[in-house]
């Protein structure tokens, strides 16, 4: 495009023929406008942008720029174009579009035609004629005052039809739906029967306010070929006791379908009080009588003397319709049974996000005044749409309506939540604020590596069995990516057998717990209070309030208040899921009012840094304090190579208590770690979206506290596993004390063979506890067995002074005496302490089974010393 420069309107008729061009489409998919068609002007003052829409690119202030392409079609044509002025437009910012026009210099004063102004004083959109010679352009179709009138985006599809009788039509489509058009204005105008040129012109004042923000797509110019066909009734539907809607096959007259003599109702009910067409979509009409229907009744409805907006009429159409009392649907009786949130890359369904919905119950269910929601909005309402029993509907955007509506019944919503490819929460809300059906849908429920990366929508598989989650839902099968608008294609039975389980719960203050539980709960017993008790004389709590949409949850509010540093139980009884299964043994948790971590509270107590490549690393945490600490208000970290703190990660996004004497394994994928390693507790565990890294072979691991102070840190090194162990891939370092210092070599292990080189969520095979003996030297155990299956893999040399300053050297003789290794020099002692030896020999070679000999030499800076010796067996099972 920077080769392309202005020519004069001369130059133009050579490089831009006119045959070939009576018809064409533009919508700047090939990302230029130098060609098919190709385009000229003032070039540098235009782009294609990323969303492939031509964009105004001129900065300078009081500018008049144009881009024009060749276009013979003049007379018995149609003209459609997309427009969006992202400004609020005056007398002096305005666009015009160039339907026809005898040059390609739209500026020019000799050049004639006719164009369509977006804007000016009164914030129109009017078809003007342009004649040669003449300064000011006659206005032909003045539209309606006001209409672009927004500040941020005045976005609209026109189109302009010119008959055989030179009879001129001007429609606008507010919001671009292109099906929906209403008729600006008619008029005559044969002045001008030949064409060369098509184009935009562009008059902007100040730049910061309306500079780069002019946008043109969708363009077509073709035959008009005129519609001879009258208004059909698709569908009549009684939406009150005294209210009727009326489809029609196509967009309506203004005038017409407001006429309150074109309607008769049969049985008296006579002529409606009030026909109004409605807003959004001018195909249907909503009427309202004096008298209220009879229910059950059917009635006859006779229309005639409608126009479509070409003048085609609708004569003695009749329909019939039934009134019936509402039914107020209850809790799934409407489910979302299909979700299509990653359309992209296509399979063969349209490049729309969409969401599709069943009738369960035995009744028929008007949808009006629902609306669909997610975590971050909620729609507009849904027009009036009868869903009839095992029926489905497709719920989508109003620029979606028309290409879905070709899969079966669909209706559009504003406001349409963005469904988030990776997970969301939807539900459904009645017209009476009830959540009749809510999903909370993960991209592993397409149990699928293929299909979540798009194009094929998520499917219940058994629409009886609504709360089930994961174990319900699955990519569909069919093979255009999805099955809108009739039976899943992976539908089947699949009977909900799992009974609930209280997982946890926590305090948010001495009076309000919430409970957590594994699935959707019947709401109406998880409200009563009797199903609930809390121990130490708490008891019964006064309110329970089930939490929507998800109702996984209860909040109790209590008629004591909690006491710090003291851990409850709290019992729920009597419970059920939304299918009637009843909670059984799974049904206390523990409750408390939590602290932050302060420094040691929380210590790092086993890692897997070097996990093997189907697995992935952990962090394994234990709470040696007496607080209950909220794991919300806790991260892990690591430091970076400056030595900064980086990669911080909340450890829950959730309230989630880590209790006195517990573990929690931090990781980012919890299936793996369960799947790899022997786990005892499979709820001790707590997902991060990203783990900070932590290399191979040595690494910073941080604990924080909500004030951003170190609770705990390990700067680790893979030197520290045992040394005969050959392929450390997949093995944990296990902390071997709770109490002992975390910085500390001797302090950590490789985690027992036995236990399968890892311990997530219980006490480590490792673990040895200090017992701070008396005496001077001691070693323990009296035999130890180097090899790494958790039973006595490692000696300890336990010595204790009565104050600082001893220095420390230990040689292990075999029974030869001859020194084998060497595994203390001038070691500074404190008061009390311990050595290890993992029964290696001084080149971390394997040593033959027998009796050693500890030789400790202890000196002080006196020059006082003492010798211990201390025989220990090797033996090797």
């Amino acid at each position: 495009m920077n080769g392309i420069k202005k020519f004069t309107c001369y130059s133009l008729y050579f490089v831009l023929p006119i045959a070939g061009n009576a018809q064409f489409k533009e919508n700047f998919s090939d990302g230029d406008f130098s060609a098919n068609p190709s385009w000229a002007g003032n070039t540098p003052d235009w782009i294609v942008n990323s969303a492939l829409q031509l964009q105004s690119n001129n900065t300078t202030a009081n500018s008049v720029f144009y881009l024009a392409t060749a276009s013979t079609l003049a007379t018995t044509a149609q003209w459609e174009f997309l427009i969006d002025l992202k400004f609020l437009t005056s007398g002096t910012n305005y666009a015009d579009v160039f339907l026809t026009a005898s040059a390609s210099d739209l500026t020019a004063n000799s050049t004639s035609g006719y164009f369509v102004r977006i804007g000016n004083t009164t914030d129109e959109i009017s078809l003007y004629r342009k004649d040669a010679g003449v300064a000011a352009p006659t206005k032909i179709i003045d539209g309606a005052d006001g209409i672009v009138g927004s500040s941020t985006s005045n976005l609209f599809k026109i189109k302009v039809v010119r008959n055989a009788a030179n009879q001129w039509s001007l429609y606008r489509d507010i919001g671009a739906t292109a099906n929906n058009y209403f008729l600006e204005g008619s008029a005559s105008d044969a002045t001008f029967s030949t064409s060369a040129f098509f184009g935009f012109l562009i008059k902007q004042s100040t730049v910061a306010s309306f500079a780069q923000k002019h946008f043109f797509d969708d363009i077509e110019v073709k035959v008009y070929v005129p519609d001879l066909i009258p208004p059909l009734v698709q569908t009549l539907t009684a939406i009150a006791a005294n209210a009727v809607d009326v489809l029609f096959s196509e967009p309506l007259d203004i005038s017409s379908s407001q006429t309150l003599l074109n309607y008769t109702g049969s049985n008296s009910l006579g002529t409606p009080a009030t026909a109004i067409l409605d807003a959004v979509n001018n195909a249907l009409v909503h009427l309202t009588f004096a008298a209220p229907f009879t229910s059950g009744f059917n009635y006859q409805l006779t229309i005639s003397g409608i126009k479509d907006i070409a003048g085609n009429i609708i004569a003695n159409n009749t329909a019939g319709f039934t009134y019936l009392v509402p039914y107020t649907a209850r809790q799934y009786d409407v489910v979302i049974d299909e979700i299509m949130a990653d359309p992209s890359p296509v399979v063969s369904l349209p490049n729309n996000e969409w969401i599709e919905l069943k009738n369960t119950s035995a009744r028929s269910i008007n949808l009006q005044g629902w609306r669909i929601g997610d975590a971050t909005g909620v729609s507009g309402p849904m027009p009036g749409f009868t869903l009839r029993p095992d029926s489905f509907v497709i719920i989508c955007s109003n620029s979606a309506v028309a290409v879905m509506s070709t899969f079966g019944p669909a209706i559009a919503v504003t406001s349409f939540p963005s469904l988030d490819n990776t997970a969301d929460q939807l539900y459904l809300k009645s017209a009476q604020n009830t959540i009749i059906h809510a999903v909370a849908y993960k991209d592993s429920w397409y149990q699928n590596e293929l299909k979540k990366d798009g194009g094929w929508s998520l499917e219940m598989i058994d629409t009886k069995n609504p709360c089930s989650g994961f174990t319900n839902w699955r990519a569909s099968t069919d093979l255009r990516g999805g099955s809108p608008g009739k039976k899943n294609a992976v539908d089947a039975i699949n009977v909900d057998k799992q009974v609930p389980a209280l997982i946890r719960a926590f305090a948010i203050d001495s009076l309000n717990i919430v409970l957590v539980f594994d699935e959707v709960l019947d709401s109406l017993k998880s409200a009563t209070t009797a199903n609930f008790n809390i121990n130490d004389g708490i008891g019964i709590p006064n309110v329970a309030i089930p939490a929507a949409p998800f109702f996984d949850r209860v909040a109790l509010k209590l008629n004591a208040p909690l006491l710090r540093n003291k851990t409850y139980t709290v019992t729920s009884t009597g419970l059920t899921d939304c299918v009637g299964n009843g909670i059984a043994n799974k049904n206390i948790a523990r409750v408390g009012l939590s602290e932050i971590a302060s420094a040691a509270d929380i210590v790092i107590n086993e890692i897997l840094f070097n996990p093997p490549p189907a697995g992935t690393d952990y962090v394994e945490i234990y709470n040696r304090s007496k607080k209950i600490i909220d794991l919300k208000q806790t991260y892990i970290a690591n430091r970076n190579s400056g030595g900064t703190i980086s990669s911080i990660t909340q450890l829950s996004a959730d309230n989630y208590l880590l209790f006195p004497q517990d573990f929690m394994v931090i990781t980012e994928n919890a299936a793996a770690v369960k799947a790899g390693f022997i786990v005892q507790n499979t709820t001790a565990f707590t997902e991060v979206a990203s783990l900070p890294s932590f290399n191979d072979d040595k690494g910073t691991v941080i604990i924080l506290n909500a004030q951003g102070e170190v609770a705990d840190e390990l700067a680790y090194d893979e030197k520290w596993h045992f040394k005969l162990i050959d392929n450390k891939e997949g093995v944990a370092l296990e902390r071997i004390d709770y109490d002992a210092k975390t910085q500390l070599a001797d302090n950590w292990h490789s985690a027992a063979t036995a236990a399968g080189y890892g311990t997530p969520t219980y006490k480590n095979s490792q673990y040895r506890i200090n017992a701070g003996l008396q005496g001077e030297i001691k070693l323990q155990p009296e035999i130890v067995s180097p090899d790494n299956d958790g039973q006595d893999d490692f000696a300890i040399v336990s010595y204790q002074f009565p104050g600082p300053g001893y220095v420390a050297n230990v040689t292990i003789f075999n029974a030869a005496g001859r020194p084998v290794r060497y595994l203390q020099r001038n070691a500074l002692c404190g008061p009390k302490g311990t050595f290890t030896w993992d029964g290696l020999g001084e080149k971390n070679q394997a040593l033959a089974t027998g009796v050693y000999i500890f030789f400790t030499e202890v000196f002080d800076l006196k020059g006082n010393k003492r010798q211990f010796k201390n025989a220990i067996v090797l033996a090797r099972r």
